[in-house]
């Protein structure tokens, strides 16, 4: 049995038990696909979904997109408001829609369908150029907005802002967007606009293709903007393939339906993008257009200095300003002619109809001569229309003149019959600047069809639209840049550097065997790498080529058969130093050679010694290396009373004591008088004694605290980072044999960054010297950084008298910085360098302009950040060209991925992230390592206990993190030598399998 027909919207029910919609034939209706919400950057507060509604019925819209599907809050606020309907589109719930309604004339209670679209902004590096494009995507369902806002989130920051800023490249975003939902569309957004678009003169592409690389294929439509129209783009024969789609970008609801397509479709997504996809001129019926001049961006200019150019007026002034002298701003007018392949007046093969029209506000604020299309009577008026002839677009497009100059009078139906035939009187848009279209002028010459001459537009008799105001000749036009450039003396050309060097080293040529290695350097680095026969202290300031000098003294070496590979051993203090130290030995001595050479930091050269000789320090070869996070546990279950800010108090003392200096060093003072040594040592002068690998502690810490820890730490097969220096030092005090072996290879020393040893380090460098290896030190005392690890640069300046005989070598030219910046930082620190410093000299000078801000607060100081980052990408939104925080004359010369943020404090952070949230600049903060992160812990020791199921270290971090510690007991014990066993007929891969396999029932 069947119900009584029931109608609802479009669509009708005829079956109560299969409950489907069938869809009735819809009249033509008008579509409005992209609008924005409250949450996104200026935009109105009324900007939610009952006044979006309110308003798309008094447009005579009936789709609306939701606009900011990326933003979780509006994601919240729709579903709300909006419930499913037929064909994966939204409606009004009941009562929203009875509310709304209760606020309309009868005549505009209409169908409305919402489709669940936004816009996403996109800003990044692509072809060596900073690119800003805004996109506008569409996905089917509520869950399928879910899926993509949760991989957008993973991305960027989609929280801050309703059109959220991605550094991310266009090609990725539809790549993600297709994964999330096949059906997802994305519509390049207002593609000629200067900033911020596809085609844009200031940071867009000169084609789809360009952008979106190998997924072009899934871009079917092109939104044109409201600054162009269908004719201009038909100019453009590469866009032939394109549906041409308009739509108005509202930033309040009052803008809705300023631009629209109008279709002939079933009201359902897949029916909506099939016409658009096609192009099919029987469901796709074309497009409602601003009058292109009206838009902000049409002619070209510069609106700070009133100034309005045709693309000729603009070619004929070298595109700059005559008032300022900066670049003004290109508008899509001037772009559209740089792309186009057909002459003005072109008509593209099946080419869409299409409207310009006025909106209705503007046509009666000119008709009633007030200066506001929001004023009272404006909106009085407008209402009274409304209620008596139905939506905007009727009134505008459809409704005979003499119905509406029976409601509005004549002269009102006369201004909207000049709009219809485009008999207006145009002033364009320019840099940012609405244009006005006028159509209540006597003598008003007709528009035509088409868009203004380029070149020649003779002006209305009587009216002379501005075109400029008067400013001073062109040569006498401010310069560009208001930097004043001083002509500085530069390292290059500065003969005095060869002082010092010798006679001989500097005239002498680079030549025989290791040529092409001196070629590269400079007369000191020539000299240092020349410097064989004396242990070698090289003083380096910063952006010398510390780095470069040394590898080079090393390949120097290998290639003039000093040393063989083998005997050569470089300590660096970060694996990316080492890596880019093998990186360059690898070019000048071939892959082989190169391997060949020992290159580490003092941690992993000290782990490498500690499992080679492991068993004569009681380790086991395959000991774990305990991380921060694992030796707090270890303290949090051998101290379990201890607060975590205990625990960690307790480790960095533990720490200390282990890098602490010691009085002699086989036989040798130290550098520093003992009265003078850090208070993390004092009581750790000399730490003999104990068993094997053990270490006595040091007075101000338990001696039963210290005891149950590192006996946690050897039960688990691990010893904590600051054993691997401690016990390395241990080793090579006590065993000869050792210390034999590694000074019968080591023949030749290079330490990397020696300013920032500390003494157990200095312990560890002695003990290898003393076989009587050759040292090459470098580093800068006046970049010594590591204080609070023990670190003391009088190790630096105490080198020529603790290795002898030895000569200091001074590396002055800085191939990093402009003078100006070298300069303002010698000033800077003058009293608090050493001489050498103020030496250096730069080898290029620039127009570098260094800026000294003094912030009120730590809030003002964030707000300088965000504006000069602002600044730099040449702005994050329309927003920031618009109100003049940044130039708009200047194009983006970096992405974000170019700029760092510095602060010398973690206390000055929350205030910047404040900031950059509040402007939707996507970051990323440097702070704790990844594998710190507890989940990364868990993996990656699940991953160690695949190749070493010995190590009980990371049993205990897997069996607490699934809270399977009781199984510790019935699966493991520790055997006698400390590593891991399985109970009776367990093997270590069963166990872990078991382990794994429990956890995961869990």
């Amino acid at each position: 049995m069947t119900r009584p027909l029931s109608v609802r919207g479009p669509f009708l029910s005829i079956d109560a038990h299969a409950a489907c919609w069938y869809p009735l034939p819809m009249p033509p209706y008008y579509a409005d696909l992209h609008i924005h919400s409250h949450y996104s950057r200026a935009t109105s507060r009324d900007l939610d979904i009952p006044h979006i509604a309110l308003w798309a019925l008094k447009k005579g819209t009936t789709l609306v997109a939701t606009g900011d599907i990326a933003h979780p809050g509006w994601l919240a606020e729709l579903e709300q408001h909006l419930e499913p309907t037929e064909g994966d589109l939204l409606r009004l719930k009941p009562e929203v829609e009875q509310a709304v309604h209760a606020q309309l004339a009868p005549a505009l209670r209409r169908t409305l369908r919402f489709v669940l679209g936004g816009e996403i902004s996109t800003i990044y590096k692509k072809g060596d150029r900073t690119r800003k494009i805004h996109h506008v995507v569409f996905l089917p369902t509520l869950d399928a907005v879910r899926r993509f806002q949760a991989r957008l989130e993973r991305i960027g920051n989609i929280r801050s802002d309703g059109r959220p800023i991605l550094g991310l490249d266009s090609r990725d975003l539809l790549e993600i967007l297709l994964e999330t939902d096949p059906r997802g569309v994305l519509i390049p957004a207002h593609i000629w606009t200067p900033w911020f678009a596809l085609l844009g003169s200031k940071s867009g592409f000169d084609s789809v293709e360009e952008c979106f690389d190998d997924l072009s294929e899934h871009i079917f439509a092109l939104e044109t903007g409201l600054s162009s129209d269908p004719p201009m783009n038909w100019r453009v024969s590469a866009l032939d393939r394109y549906t041409l789609v308009s739509h108005s970008d509202a930033h309040s609801p009052r803008k809705l339906g300023r631009e629209a397509d109008r279709l002939h479709t079933d009201l359902t997504y897949d029916a909506l993008f099939d016409a658009i996809r096609s192009g099919d001129p029987n469901r796709f019926l074309g497009t409602v257009e601003f009058f292109p001049e009206e838009g902000k961006y049409h002619y070209d200019g510069h609106r700070k200095c009133s100034v309005r150019w045709k693309p000729g007026e603009t070619l004929a002034h070298g595109g700059r300003c005559p008032v300022c002298g900066k670049m003004v701003t290109v508008g899509v007018l001037h772009r559209v002619e740089e792309l186009a392949d057909r002459p003005e007046g072109a008509v593209k093969p099946n080419a869409l109809p299409y409207h310009s029209l006025i909106p209705l506000p503007e046509v009666l604020a000119e008709f009633l001569g007030v200066r506001s299309a929001t004023s009272k009577r404006v909106e009085r008026e407008y209402e009274r229309l409304l209620a008596a002839l139905g939506p905007e677009f009727e009134i505008l497009l459809d409704l005979p003149l003499e119905d509406i100059a029976r409601v509005g009078g004549p002269r009102l139906a006369e201004g909207i019959g000049r709009m219809r035939r485009g008999e207006v009187l145009v002033e364009p848009g320019y840099d940012g600047e609405f244009g006005v279209i006028r159509v209540f002028v006597e003598r008003t010459p007709p528009r035509g069809k088409n868009p203004l001459p380029l070149f020649d537009v003779p002006e209305p008799e009587g009216l002379s639209a501005p075109q400029g105001l008067p400013g001073p000749d062109p040569e006498g036009a401010v310069p560009r840049s208001e930097a004043v450039t001083v002509p500085e003396k530069t390292a290059l050309s500065d003969s005095s550097l060869a002082a010092g060097l010798g006679e001989a080293e500097a005239a002498y040529p680079a030549r025989g065997l290791g040529a092409d290695i001196l070629a590269a350097l400079n007369p000191e680095q020539r000299a240092a790498v020349r410097t064989l026969d004396r242990h070698l202290l090289i003083v380096a300031g910063p952006g010398t080529g510390k780095t470069r000098t040394l590898t080079a003294r090393l390949a120097y070496l290998v290639r003039t058969g000093r040393a063989t590979p083998e005997q050569l051993l470089a300590i660096t203090f970060t694996n990316r130093a080492a890596e880019e130290m093998r990186e360059r030995l690898t070019g000048w001595l071939g892959a082989e050679s190169a391997s060949r050479i020992t290159v580490a930091t003092f941690h992993a050269f000290a782990a490498g010694l500690l499992r080679t000789d492991a068993e004569r320090l009681g380790l086991s070869p395959d000991f774990v290396i305990a991380t921060e996070a694992d030796a707090l546990e270890v303290l949090r279950r051998v101290a379990p009373d201890l607060t975590a800010r205990q625990r960690q108090d307790l480790y960095e003392r533990i720490q200390a004591a282990k890098r602490g200096p010691h009085p002699t060093l086989l036989g040798h003072p130290s550098p520093l008088p003992l009265g003078e040594e850090r208070g993390e040592g004092r009581a750790q002068r000399e730490r003999g004694g104990g068993q094997e690998g053990e270490v006595r502690a040091p007075d101000e810490i338990p001696s039963a605290l210290w005891e149950a820890y590192h006996a946690a730490l050897r039960a688990a097969g691990a010893v904590d980072y600051g054993d691997l220096l401690a016990l390395a030092v241990r080793l090579l005090e006590q065993d000869a044999e050792v210390r034999a072996a590694l000074h019968a290879r080591y023949r030749w020393l290079a330490v990397d960054e020696y300013q920032d040893i500390n003494a157990v380090q200095y312990r560890l460098l002695r003990l290898l010297v003393a076989g009587g290896a050759n040292v090459c030190a470098i580093g800068d005392p006046d970049q010594a950084i590591y204080g609070f690890r023990g670190a003391d640069s009088r190790y630096f300046h105490a080198f020529p008298q603790d290795l002898q005989p030895a000569q200091v070598v001074r590396l002055r030219r800085n191939y990093r910085s402009a003078t100006a910046i070298l300069r303002a930082a010698q000033d800077l620190l003058r009293d608090q360098t050493s001489v050498a410093a103020q030496d250096l000299l730069a080898t290029f000078a620039d127009e570098v302009q260094v800026e000294v801000y003094t912030a009120a607060s730590d809030g003002a100081e964030a707000e300088f950040v965000v504006h000069q980052i602002e600044r730099l990408v040449g702005g994050t939104s329309y927003f920031s060209v618009d109100t003049g925080r940044v130039e708009g004359s200047d194009e983006a010369r970096f992405a974000f991925g170019d700029i760092a943020v510095l602060y010398r404090t973690r206390a000055q952070l929350p205030a910047l992230r404040e900031a950059l949230d509040r402007a939707g600049i996507p970051y990323q903060t440097q702070g704790d390592a990844l594998t710190q992160h507890p989940g990364v812990r868990v993996a990656l020791g699940l991953a160690w206990l695949v190749l070493n199921p010995h190590a009980g270290l990371h049993w205990d971090t897997v069996l607490h993190h699934f809270r399977l510690e009781r199984l510790r007991g019935a699966l493991l014990h520790p055997s006698p030598s400390g590593r891991w066993a399985g109970g009776e007929g367990a093997s270590p891969a069963a166990l872990l399998t078991r382990a794994v396999a429990q956890a995961a029932f869990r």
